[in-house]
């Protein structure tokens, strides 16, 4: 199984690095614009190969996309991250052109690849590889809830002092600092349900700091988080690719689901070989539904900003 990285920068490595060494994949492809970068860091994962026990076939390139030829997964992280009091919001002009031209150059080189999109503002580069390329929905896959609900999780095993591996909970709306919708109602801790343990103000702490939870790094790091993302994307993948038929918060393009048409947005999907099999609907309260069209009116209006590019 072969996947292509496009951007060699924090997170871009980090996702062949994580799926290298869970030998997810037997061949990798980091694409980079930069001369030499992506080579350096292909060459650099390489080096961990007899210290770690994995045998990933790792290729560099410099904006080679024949490199790329016959992926079955495409991951795009390309373009500027965020920088502190940034928003995802604003790296839509800078970030929409560099998208749309990777997504055509890498579907040219492999027709029947799935494309799993990272750069930012996620859901409006889904949705622009989406309407871009004409592909069926079920192969453009934004990742945004993935890390969201990892980030939710964490914040869950603070507040608890539990294991994170012990709990359960997703995040569903935009992938941004005001749109996105921890599902604090449905998050367990081993089957309990942890409003069992912790208090409505405590719950609501956990989500306002899920929901900043990338931006606070920002703020500490300097410039957009990596480990967190490159882990996020090595899950998804590896579902896609092993068939897995994980059940996943992505941003998928919706057809009346959730009672939303012509956008992509996070909700959870079975994750599988053929990419997103199935929408999962599951039932929001009243309180949930109202924060979700919210989120999708914030989401639809930021895609107003494709026009131009779309044609």
């Amino acid at each position: 199984m072969k996947v292509t990285i496009v951007g060699a920068g924090n997170v871009g490595a980090t996702c062949a690095d994580a799926i290298a060494y869970r030998r997810i994949a037997s061949e990798i492809v980091l694409v980079d614009i930069r001369e030499g970068f992506a080579e350096g860091k292909a060459l650099d994962i390489m080096q961990t190969q007899t210290t770690l026990g994995f045998n990933t076939k790792m290729v560099g390139s410099t904006n080679d996309y024949a490199k790329t030829a016959n992926s079955d997964v495409v991951v795009i992280t390309s373009g500027i991250p965020r920088k502190p009091g940034m928003t995802r919001e604003e790296l839509i002009g800078i970030n929409a052109g560099i998208v749309k031209s990777v997504a055509e150059s890498l579907l040219q080189h492999s027709p029947e690849a799935i494309f799993v999109i990272v750069s930012n503002p996620m859901d409006t580069m889904t949705y622009l590889t989406f309407k871009s390329l004409g592909l069926p929905k079920n192969r453009i896959i934004g990742m945004g809830g993935t890390l969201d609900s990892s980030r939710f999780k964490t914040y869950l095993s603070l507040a608890l002092d539990k294991p994170a591996n012990d709990i359960q909970g997703m995040v569903i709306g935009g992938h941004g600092d005001t749109t996105m919708i921890p599902l604090t109602r449905l998050a367990s801790y081993n089957g309990v349900p942890v409003s069992e343990f912790l208090s409505a103000a405590e719950l609501e702490k956990v989500s306002a700091d899920t929901m900043v939870g990338g931006a606070t790094l920002t703020g500490l790091l300097g410039t957009s988080a990596w480990y967190a993302p490159g882990a996020s994307v090595s899950f998804l993948v590896d579902s896609i690719l092993n068939d897995q038929k994980k059940m996943i918060p992505c941003s998928v393009y919706l057809e009346g689901e959730y009672g939303q048409s012509d956008i992509c947005i996070g909700v959870p999907c079975i994750i599988g070989k053929n990419g997103v099999e199935k929408i999962v609907d599951i039932t929001l309260n009243a309180d949930e539904k109202a924060k979700f069209a919210k989120s999708a009116d914030a989401v639809r209006a930021m895609n107003g900003d494709l026009k131009s590019i779309l044609g």
